[in-house]
This record gives structure tokens, sequence and C-alpha cells, in this order.
């Protein structure tokens, strides 16, 4: 498949995400696959771009709750064509291992899902905690599975102000030092993050792989 097509089916990719096409995303993803394109990048370029295309028209309401909900849905069956493909490659060779989770009060986890997505494909352990997770909840299962890292995101600013619980918990329990802790989502920035003690902060699915990776390395140098 030349760089003509790949280009093309990304695009039918993206467009279909935004219209939020169930059945056409599937069968896009499937011919992804058919064709031997890599899915880490139909992921990036195709249905994440889609969706990020998705948010934007959401927030200036020209997309409803339901037309995202729905994008959301298309999106995530077509990853599912792609996972075993993206998995293949990094089987039994963690990068690490990451407790993803949306605060507590907080149900909004379109951007967690998709980050989710991007760290397993890049090779990280995730155990994902949903939504509207308790802060001690992040510790617990930290300390269940062994984690290296500890990500929270928020999409609400009144959801946020939890944020600084994280490694204020941390530090009363003896723990801070044990875990690396990420932070993200639409209010959050990366000045602020660091201010209340986080040792990363992304701004996008991207971006958080990226960050996670440093802090890996970080954590492995001592």
């Amino acid at each position: 498949m030349d760089a003509k097509a790949q280009a093309n089916l990304i695009e039918a990719i993206v467009d279909a995400t935004v219209h939020y096409d169930e059945s056409r995303c599937v069968t896009l993803a499937q011919q992804a696959i058919d064709e031997g394109m890599d899915p880490l990048k139909v992921i990036q370029e195709g249905f994440s771009r889609g969706m990020q295309i998705v948010g934007e028209k959401f927030s200036t309401l020209e997309y409803c709750l339901p037309e995202v909900m729905l994008a959301a849905d298309a999106m995530n069956a077509a990853t599912e064509i792609l996972k075993p493909q993206l998995m293949e490659s990094h089987e039994g060779d963690s990068q690490g291992i990451i407790v993803l989770g949306v605060i507590q009060g907080d149900v909004h986890d379109l951007g967690k899902n998709i980050v989710k997505i991007m760290l397993q494909a890049s090779g990280f352990t995730v155990h994902d905690l949903g939504n509207d997770a308790p802060v001690r909840q992040f510790i617990e299962e930290a300390e269940a599975v062994g984690a290296d890292i500890i990500a929270a995101s928020a999409i609400l600013t009144t959801t946020m102000s939890y944020m600084p619980d994280l490694p204020a918990m941390l530090s009363e329990l003896g723990l801070r030092e044990k875990y690396m802790v990420m932070l993200g989502g639409a209010p959050v920035i990366d000045e602020w993050a660091m201010e209340i003690g986080a040792d990363g902060y992304g701004e996008d699915a991207v971006e958080a792989v990226e960050v996670a990776k440093r802090l890996m390395q970080k954590k492995r140098e001592g």
C-alpha cells in the first residue's frame, strides 16, 4: 500500500470517527490491518485525531453528548480490531505498570480511554480504574499491582481540585518516593501539575506516552 493510499485510508478513518459511523470504523480498521499498516499509526493519526475533532465540535456546541458517546463507541469497536496486532510486539515486555483513572466526581472518561489504548500500544501494562475513582483507590490499586506510575485525569475544574490529594496522601502514607504521579485532562496545565507535586503532565494521549516513558527512564536511573 503506497503512501497516498495510506493517507486516504487515514482520512477516511478520521471522517468515519467524526461522523460516529461504527460499522465503517470497524471496516476501515480491518482494512488497515489487511493492508499491513502500523496499528499505532492508525490510532494516532486516524481514530485519535477524529476524536479530537469530535471534542472540538462538542466544545463549540456543534455536537451534544450523545454524538460524542457514539463516536467513542465507534472508536472503541474499531480499536478492538487493532488490539491483537498492537499487543503482539509487546507481549511479555512491559515498559512499566500504570494505574490509570479519572478522579472522583468526574465521569468523563473519553480522553482517559484514548490514553489507555496508546499506553498499551506502547508496551505499558495498564490497570484501569475507570471514572469517578477516589484518590485512595489509586493508591490501593498501585500497591496491589506493584505499579510504577499513578496517572489521574479530570475534565471538570471542580473535580480537578481533588488532584492535589494524590501526592499529598502518598506523602502521608510514606509512599511518595515509590510512585511517579502523572496528571492530565482539559483544565489541567503543566505548571499547576508541577506545583501540586506531580512528576509529569500530558496534554494529550501522544504526550502522555512520551511522559510515561521519560518517567520510567528516570525511575530506572534512580
